[in-house]
């Protein structure tokens, strides 16, 4: 199953705290229970909590590039990583681990932004490229692993699961009342939908970039 979570200050201010992190990664320890990863710099820190299934020993995230510069948390699996790690090797990446989900960092790498098309599988993730400060957000097209989010005093706060969000000290617990509605009408909530104001769940297919404090 695995969790993620974290935080990045989109005005560039504030600095992120890894005891904050902590304290979000912990509400979700039922997801990961096998280890826990932090990443802390500057107006970012993410989390992650692992359920190990794939390269039980090398796969411990967060996961990095060759440099460094590009970190990445992913809650899911990429059904054609071996397709695209052969692709991927012939233009001269080189793996680290042989964990399917590594395969997302040397794509962006190749590819950019545009390297969603090319993912097959069930994935929720959070990457962030310290060169560019750009962060990604991003979930599977069928909406299978699930991703929340808010904004709050320009600081963007997101997890697998709406407790790590809460968790965090800007956020405040307030019924969307609307959403409220939509359990009593409907089968469920209607993605972005969530029963809390002003947190969303990120629409299956879709992905949030983050760049220029936009």
């Amino acid at each position: 199953m695995c969790g993620i979570c974290g935080y990045f200050d989109i005005s560039k201010k504030r600095s992120a705290e890894k005891n904050v992190l902590v304290n979000m990664t912990n509400t979700i320890t039922y997801r990961g229970p096998d280890s826990a990863g932090y990443f802390v710099k500057e107006n970012v820190g993410l989390g992650f909590r692992r359920l190990s299934l794939i390269d039980l020993e090398g796969g411990h995230q967060p996961l990095y590039n060759e440099e460094k510069s590009i970190v990445l948390v992913c809650n899911g699996e990429i059904f054609n990583y071996l397709e695209l790690k052969e692709i991927l090797v012939k233009k001269g990446h080189r793996f680290r681990t042989n964990t399917d989900v590594e395969v997302l960092i040397h794509l962006y790498e190749e590819y950019g932004v545009e390297f969603l098309n090319k993912l097959n599988g069930q994935f929720a993730f959070v990457l962030y490229d310290s060169q560019t400060q750009k962060l990604i957000l991003a979930r599977d097209p069928m909406g299978i692993c699930p991703l929340f989010y808010t904004i709050v005093d320009n600081v963007l706060v997101f997890g697998s699961e709406i407790k790590a969000i809460l968790a965090h000290p800007l956020v405040t617990r307030e019924v969307d009342l609307t959403g409220l509605d939509q359990i009593l009408t409907f089968p469920g909530l209607v993605s972005p939908r969530t029963m809390f104001k002003n947190i969303k769940s990120l629409n299956s297919g879709h992905y949030i970039l983050v760049r220029d404090n936009n």
